[in-house]
């Protein structure tokens, strides 16, 4: 896909943060799958590197995944925050769930190393709603989504460190999503070389699911 798409429009100098295989589709997911760059100042960025990091390297990067779609990553579910970064994550909330949504008492952080990827998949709707919403910390990285039915119409998001991600609705159900192996990590023509990557996830509950109810397993993202 390199090469090839249309870039949407935006008002920011650069590459641009999505790409996709035509207009019609960036028009129908234009509020469906979205990237804030620069969300996070380098100082907040620092702040979460800080509290996750003696947590996640007590733990040994993995190769294998409960679903095989993770390949190098380890990850944590974290309920308790600083209340530096609790102040982060209600920022979070405002910008990519609506009112009426309820979340995840958990947030789920995903540590891959400089060559883990994320395979495609579709995140179960019984581990989340409609919504995911995530903090990319470290290293750029480049999502690609593809639709399950018709592989032809796709996206790409173009993930800088401290931006935020949004997934929702038709993008979370009729998309598949991954992270691009350091090898084939371009947007277009632009080569984004992979380093580590941490990703801080939020997730609406699913529905029919109570707050009260133990967790699920986290989606890959």
């Amino acid at each position: 896909m390199a090469g090839s798409g249309w870039l949407a429009l935006r008002t920011m100098p650069g590459p641009g943060w999505v790409r996709g295989s035509g207009p019609a589709v960036l028009r129908r997911l234009r509020d469906a799958a979205v990237v804030r760059p620069g969300f996070l100042s380098a100082a907040e960025e620092e702040t979460l590197r800080r509290e996750l990091d003696p947590e996640l390297r007590r733990r040994r990067y993995e190769f294998d995944h409960w679903d095989a779609a993770i390949h190098g990553f380890r990850e944590t579910e974290k309920s308790r925050w600083s209340e530096a970064s609790r102040a982060i994550l209600q920022r979070v909330q405002a910008a990519a769930f609506g009112p009426s949504q309820t979340l995840l008492s958990s947030v789920h952080v995903l540590d891959l190393e400089p060559r883990g990827y994320i395979k495609p998949h579709v995140d179960s709707i019984k581990f989340c709603g409609s919504t995911i919403a995530g903090l990319s910390l470290l290293s750029p990285s480049v999502m690609r989504l593809v639709h399950t039915q018709d592989p032809g119409e796709w996206l790409e998001l173009l993930l800088e460190p401290c931006s935020l991600y949004i997934l929702r609705d038709s993008a979370r159900y009729d998309f598949s999503h991954e992270i691009l192996r350091d090898e084939e990590s371009f947007f277009g023509e632009l080569r984004v070389p992979r380093g580590r990557r941490i990703s801080v996830i939020c997730r609406s509950l699913p529905e029919g699911v109570g707050p009260e109810e133990p967790g699920q397993p986290p989606p890959a993202c």
